[in-house]
């Protein structure tokens, strides 16, 4: 069972009148659904429950119509008729003993209120500050302001604990809240008894913190979220502000629940932040205050929470996007079963999907936000009835995932791969800079089917048409993979870039397989996630001197849906990259490529020995089209079905696709055929007269 070296992350821990019953606090995230999909959200934090988290919170909560940040979906608290889905949540957060949280948010200065179409109110005059830019300011608040305020709170409190829930925070992290807002002396220039001074800046929080007591009593615990530093230099709220706040409000909340400054610092791709990125900023900040500390720093490792616990570092283990990967995660430490977490790689694909105002998905949880809709569960499938025999070709990201699950199954499942080693296009990537976390999508897979009796593996096996004929199996599965385009064809050349005969043209595949490459080379990336900053480092690693040209407006423009384009720009500026954007790749000859101004077309040259190409992909389909010409012997072979999934089907840039057709495929394959029914449950708001 448990390690005994873990037992103190299981220890009771009062928080107010409360007691959780472990460290384990999931801390409030996104998730793309809010309240757009209420079931899916309540029944994703009931699986969390399920999986032994001793604190569940909801992610930000807007309390009130008069600030509110369309586009983006979060849920909202603004009056009775939203409360439904609010007991809905409580209660699946409660199903297996968890205390549930609910973060309660005004976005002030971050509310530009294109849904409400009200006035955003900030402490001072200014610009509301949304990623987006919207072309709108905020009023500064008046005294009356402040007090329609702390009322809006208080009408949240009321529906808040009426709604079931335990624990109320207060969102004033990540420049998101209109605490952290009041608090910071970059945002908050007031001149009254609310600016200046720390302690009249902090005069807010204070108000709505006892205004939450008068309101709740001994029911409820009481916390607060905010950011150990602003990241805004000398001029904003730096951490050792924080340290001045903490020891003057040490018992104000019954929790102190401390972020990183910004989003994309607090929640950086495993890329640019290691586990346990914000330690330094945390330290020595539980011994300011009698009350208990949450920390974040995407930890997966019991030991590393174990740690900071004993070194008084934190009370609770803060934790979202591992808390994502694997909602069971406090469990399998419970039962000693270490090797089965399924570790978060810091994709920061699961914050695309609120990014994008689309449902949250997972590289490695492709059940994430798919419990209610589909009925998936990220421990338990239902079993085949009856079990047949399946062959997946392919052991990339979407071959292991299918693996897996029809394992689960009870599918008695090949898994042939061409080379000696498993992974595809995961093994070659987690060898790029930056990208090592990536492996555990493979790693997880393979241990879990190496404990499967009813699944076989075969390496170095590059199977033919006759050789899949002749298997045996009723199903096949081809998890081929896809290979990148070397024509320059994507989204700006939909046909292929003239290229000279001779001249060097090289694919991320290429660099990969170990291709030796000298001199000066211009990445051409349309394609704009992180394979055209990647295989720049790598090639700055080889010691060759890089242009980077984009159509784009800025480097890995489809990043800033996972919170690193900043990283990744500032990264090559810094190396000396010759960065050149909003730049079209036009032709390529010797010595020189011709690139063109993506607005007004003009021309101009670029000295390089080679071009690499970051564009598209193409499907290795070669198999499915041989089987495809042989349809008519599938049935005398015993094959019922042949299908392509993943990047064999259509390729895609991100992991998360992949994993995510493989796990659809295993629970999929004996479903009856829907026609033209939709494959997942939706909600349906509404009509009134």
């Amino acid at each position: 069972m448990r390690d005994p070296r873990h037992d103190i992350l299981f220890e009771p821990v009062k928080i107010g009148p409360l007691t959780a019953k472990n460290r384990f606090y999931q801390v409030p995230h996104c998730n793309g659904g809010g309240y757009r999909d209420p079931s899916a959200v309540a029944e994703m934090r009931r699986v969390k429950s399920e999986g032994g988290w001793g604190v569940i919170f909801t992610e930000q909560v807007e309390i009130h119509h008069s600030s509110e940040i369309t586009p983006f979906i979060e849920l909202r608290l603004w009056e009775e008729k939203d409360m439904p889905s609010f007991v809905k949540m409580a209660e699946a957060i409660h199903s297996h003993g968890a205390l549930a949280g609910i973060e309660l948010a005004y976005p002030g200065v971050n509310g530009p209120n294109l849904y409400s179409r009200e006035v955003p109110m900030a402490p001072v005059n200014m610009p509301i500050l949304t990623f987006t830019s919207d072309p709108v300011q905020a009023r500064a608040m008046d005294k009356q302001d402040i007090r329609n305020l702390r009322n809006w709170h208080r009408q949240a409190y009321r529906r808040a604990k009426r709604a079931g829930f335990d624990i109320l925070c207060l969102y004033g992290a990540h420049g998101f809240g209109v605490i952290q807002h009041f608090l910071s002396p970059r945002i908050n220039q007031r001149t009254d008894e609310y600016g200046g001074s720390l302690k009249n800046r902090a005069r807010l929080l204070k108000e709505l913190v006892e205004d939450a007591r008068d309101e709740v009593g001994d029911t409820c615990a009481i916390a607060v979220r905010l950011s150990l530093d602003e990241m805004a230099g000398p001029d904003g709220f730096t951490n050792a502000e924080l340290r001045d706040l903490v020891a003057m409000h040490a018992e104000l909340p019954d929790v102190w629940d401390f972020a990183h400054g910004t989003w994309e610092a607090c929640s950086g791709t495993s890329r640019f932040k290691e586990e346990a990125a914000q330690e330094e900023l945390i330290r020595g900040l539980k011994q300011l205050t009698p009350r208990p500390v949450v920390g974040v720093g995407r930890f997966t490792s019991p030991d590393q929470m174990v740690r900071q616990v004993k070194q008084g570092l934190v009370d609770f283990i803060g934790a979202a996007r591992p808390s994502i990967a694997d909602p069971h995660l406090p469990k399998k430490i419970d039962e000693g079963r270490t090797e089965d977490i399924r570790e978060c790689i810091g994709c920061n694909i699961c914050v695309t999907g609120d990014m994008t105002m689309g449902l949250s998905r997972c590289t490695q949880n492709s059940s994430f936000m798919e419990e209610w809709r589909k009925g998936w569960h990220p421990e338990r499938m239902r079993k085949a009835a009856p079990p047949k025999k399946v062959l997946v070709v392919g052991s990339g990201p979407a071959g292991l995932s299918a693996a897996h699950r029809l394992g689960l199954r009870g599918y008695e499942v090949a898994l042939a791969e061409a080379r000696k080693e498993l992974g595809g296009r995961v093994t070659l990537e987690s060898r790029l800079p930056g990208l090592s976390a990536w492996a555990r999508v493979r790693d997880y897979r393979i241990g879990q089917i190496g404990k499967m009796t009813n699944v076989e593996v075969y390496r170095d096996s590059h199977l033919t048409a006759d050789d899949v004929l002749g298997f045996g199996a009723q199903h096949v599965c081809l998890a081929t993979g896809a290979t990148w385009r070397r024509d320059g064809v994507a989204r700006f050349h939909l046909r292929p870039v003239p290229v000279a005969n001779g001249v060097r043209v090289l694919t991320p595949d290429d660099i990969m397989a170990g291709a030796e490459i000298k001199g000066h080379v211009l990445v051409y990336d349309d394609d704009h996630y992180y394979m055209g900053g990647v295989m720049t480092e790598a090639l700055l690693k080889a010691g060759c001197t890089v242009s980077l040209v984009t159509p784009s407006v800025k480097v890995s423009e489809w990043a800033t849906n996972t919170l690193e384009q900043g990283f990744i720009q500032q990264r090559l500026l810094m190396a000396g990259v010759d960065v050149r954007v909003t730049r079209a790749l036009m032709s390529v000859g010797p010595g020189e490529a011709v690139i063109a101004c993506t607005y007004t077309g003009r021309e101009e040259r670029v000295a390089c020995d080679a071009v690499l190409m970051v564009t598209a992909r193409l499907p290795v389909d070669g198999l499915q089209q041989s089987l495809l010409a042989v349809t008519e012997q599938w049935m005398d072979n015993g094959i019922e079905t042949v299908a392509a999934i993943g990047d064999a089907e259509a390729p895609s840039s991100a992991i998360a696709w992949s994993t995510y057709a493989g796990h659809r495929y295993a629970e999929e394959l004996d479903e009856p055929e829907r026609g033209d029914a939709l494959p997942f449950r939706r909600e349906i708001a509404e009509l009134l007269t």
